[in-house]
Parts: structure tokens; sequence; C-alpha cells
């Protein structure tokens, strides 16, 4: 892992270079680590762009069994992906940087709470991606001030393999769970990455310290790892409430419980989170009102209501009906009947997702005489294939 050196105070401090200091390539790593630690990031490290040759293999085999699912964008030129120099061939050096966003509770203490949801730790601050690439990009015009070569920016909106690439940088290793574990933040890392044309010394890269463990696979409660170090996205939680826009398949819907964007299960479950730490982003703590949000309250937003709420939050990104589509299956694992009145008012939704959603949390809290009258009423005047589908399951 890089750290700081002597010899390199002199460019601390106001932050501005003399050009006609060259410095080694020893120094100008130990320089950057500081700066980048003075910007906010917890960890970095540097790779080679060639490092992951062997994780482009399992990427080929994931894509092969079609366990990305309907993530298209992941299939598209995998060669760019699996290659940084394919993404761009003036690359030398890949640094990789982290930020912990550790919580400062255990997040799974809310699936007891059915009447509330779940939203994953990440999704709780402001969008980290925006906090993230903000201080890349300073610290990027730093390293083209210190030496002079180019440099691009990346934080998990383009072709590149952040895990792998943190991982051959001595960051932490990919678990069981395909996720990073670092040894000193356990499984809360945001990662960012800088390619640059510059060649600085290499770190090595982590080893894996999970051993017989398997408490992340154990946790999963659709089963989505087929075998250790491998995940079947189609059967994950975050997968099903984040990425898929269609009706959640109703093998899993149970097993959802109150998880309404995201899933910490296999993260929250590991036991190196032992050594971690709560984060010290402000902007990246959770917000209160999402903590524990009440279901009855997320269920009555409407699109303008939901944007304000998840403002400057990456919750935003999947937009008001994908998300009453997952609160509505949280309400029909509430086993709360008092819920029902809110679903049934959704029936009549506009959106058909929204309105299938609502059809099978009704028949989750409705007694069966009840649920059958309703439907031999609202089916006739149903017009969509889907949500009639819904109606003749339930």
């Amino acid at each position: 892992m890089a750290g700081g050196g002597a010899g390199v105070a002199h460019l601390r401090g106001s932050r501005f270079l003399n050009a006609n200091v060259k410095l080694s390539p020893a120094d100008l790593k130990a320089a950057l680590a500081s700066e980048a630690r003075a910007l906010g990031f917890d960890c970095v490290g540097v790779t080679d762009p060639d490092a992951i040759a062997d994780a482009a293999r399992h990427f080929h085999a994931f894509l092969d069994a079609g366990a990305h699912g309907d993530m298209d964008w992941l299939a598209a030129q995998p060669e760019r992906r699996t290659d940084p120099r394919v993404l761009w061939p003036g690359v030398r050096s890949v640094i990789m940087l982290g930020v912990n966003y550790g919580p400062d509770e255990n997040p799974l203490a809310i699936l007891q709470q059915r009447a509330r949801g779940a939203i994953s730790v990440y999704a709780q601050g402001d969008d980290y991606h925006d906090v993230i690439k903000k201080r890349l990009k300073t610290l990027a015009r730093w390293l083209v001030a210190a030496s002079g070569a180019e440099v691009k920016v990346f934080v998990d909106t383009a072709a590149v393999m952040e895990k792998p690439l943190a991982h051959a940088a001595g960051l932490g290793w990919q678990g069981k769970h395909t996720n990073l574990v670092s040894r000193e933040f356990g499984s809360w890392l945001f990662l960012g990455t800088i390619f640059t044309a510059a060649a600085l010394p290499r770190d090595d890269a982590a080893v894996d310290h999970c051993g017989s463990c398997q408490a992340c696979l154990d946790i999963c409660p659709t089963a989505a790892f087929p075998a250790p170090y491998r995940l079947d996205a189609r059967r994950c939680i975050s997968y099903l409430t984040i990425e898929s826009k269609g009706p959640i398949p109703h093998e899993f819907r149970k097993a959802i419980g109150n998880r309404i964007y995201g899933c910490d299960d296999c993260l929250a479950a590991c036991p190196w989170n032992k050594f971690a730490q709560a984060g010290r982003e402000a902007k990246l703590t959770a917000r209160d009102e999402l903590r524990a949000p009440s279901l009855a309250e997320l269920v009555r937003l409407d699109d303008a209501a939901f944007r304000a709420l998840f403002a400057k939050s990456p919750v935003k990104r999947i937009g008001r009906n994908r998300f009453i589509r997952n609160v509505l299956i949280a309400i029909g694992n509430a086993h709360d009947s008092a819920l029902a009145v809110e679903a049934k008012r959704l029936l009549d939704d506009d959106n058909p997702l929204v309105r299938g959603a609502a059809v099978w949390a009704l028949s989750q809290l409705m007694e069966p005489e009840a649920f059958a009258a309703l439907a031999s009423d609202a089916i006739g005047v149903e017009t969509d294939e889907s949500v009639q589908e819904e109606w003749r399951l339930a």
C-alpha cells in the first residue's frame, strides 16, 4: 500500500508544485498517496493495467452463463472491461482509491422491522459517484501537474473492473461474495480509479483471508451464490430491486422481505467487519429519513415527492415506479393488514408495474374470500396483460 515518504514534504501545504522539480517514480507515488489522504481517500494502491487477466476469465464465464441478467451493458464490448489498455492504450499505471463508508449501526437490524423499508447502506447518504468523482478530478489535476502525464478518472460509470483492480492494487481481496473485503475497513469501501500514463511503482496484490468461512454465502436469502466466488445476479436482491426493470419474479418476493433498495446481507455478515469503522465523510452519512423509512409513507410518494425525498441519492436513478414496486413487495411481506388500504389505492395507478405489485401485496394481506371478490371485479377492467397475469397467479 502506498504511503507518505521522506523528501516530498515540499509538495504539500498549498499543493502548488514547482514545475522544475522532477520527482522520482517512488517520490511521486508517495506524494500522490499523501495528497489522496488529504482529499479524504482512506486507502490508495497502484497496479499494472494487465494485472487482472484471471478476473477476465471469470468475467467471461459469468457472461456465458447469463448470470448478468438484463444488464446488457456488461456484455457490450467486454474486452474494454477486462483489459484497461483497450479502454485507453496510453495507460501505464492504474491507481485505485478507496473511501470508507462504514455504517454506524448494524445494517441487518432493520430487517426485523417489517413495517419499515431497508435501504442499502451505500444509498442512505448522497450519491457516492458525485462525492468521489469530484475528489478524483482534484487528485488527477494534481497528478498531471506533478508528472505531466495524461490521466483518466472513473467511478463505477465506465467499463472498468474496479474490484479486481483494487484487489491487485492491495486495497483488499474479493471475498466469496465477489465483493471487496479490507482488513482495515471490512466490507465498506467505495472505489475510484485513475488511469495514468505515468509509470509508478506497483503494490503487492492483497492476500485472500476468507479461509473456510462462508458466512456471506450462507446468509443470502435468495441463494444468489452457486459457488464461492461466483454470483448469479439474476437471484441477487440488489439486482432485483435496482437493475431489474420488470416485475420481480414470484419465487423471490417473499425472500426479499422489507428490502426496498439493494441488500447488505452478504456484506454485513463478513467477520472482517469487526475491524470496520464508521465512515468519516459527512455527505456519505445516512440521512435520518432514509435509515428506516415507513412503508406506509413511502408507498404514497408520487413522482415529485419521490424526486424530492431522494434528491442527490442513488435511489433516484431507478425512478418512482420501480421504487414503489419494491415498496409494495415489502408491504406484502409486512403481514400488516392495515397496509392493505395503501396497496388497494395503487390498483388504479397509471403504471402497470405498480399495479401488478399492488395485486401481489393485496394477495398477501387480504383474506382469500375478500381478495377473490376484488379480483373478479378488477381483472375484467384491467387492460395490461402483465397485470392480468398477476391477478390470475394471485
